[in-house]
């Protein structure tokens, strides 16, 4: 049973990592920040969706933006440390989440 709970947290982090980047690109001053701060196109982000370490890495975007955290998280009703749980699941997370 163990083995399913994690593939089922990865599959939840996965899923909010794609809602995370939904939310950023859904606004323009968001996305405009988000392009700024990671130097990624349009082709380089709709490639990442895809990829787990990707995906990972917009997670920590989000992390590292207390404001930006609690609104996403407020907006859908997730506790925000779900975030940072949910982080540890996919290549590349930090231990300081």
């Amino acid at each position: 049973m163990r083995l399913k709970d994690t593939r089922e947290n990865t599959e939840e982090a996965e899923i909010i990592a794609l809602n995370v980047l939904s939310f950023l690109l859904s606004d323009s001053e968001r996305t405009q920040r988000f392009v700024d701060l990671s130097g990624l196109g349009p082709e380089a982000i709709r490639a990442g969706a895809g990829d787990k370490t990707f995906l990972g890495s917009i997670l920590d975007y989000l992390l590292a933006d207390q404001t930006l955290l609690l609104i996403f998280t407020g907006e859908r009703g997730l506790n925000p440390e779900r975030i940072a749980v949910l982080r540890r699941k996919l290549p590349g997370a930090s231990l300081d989440f």
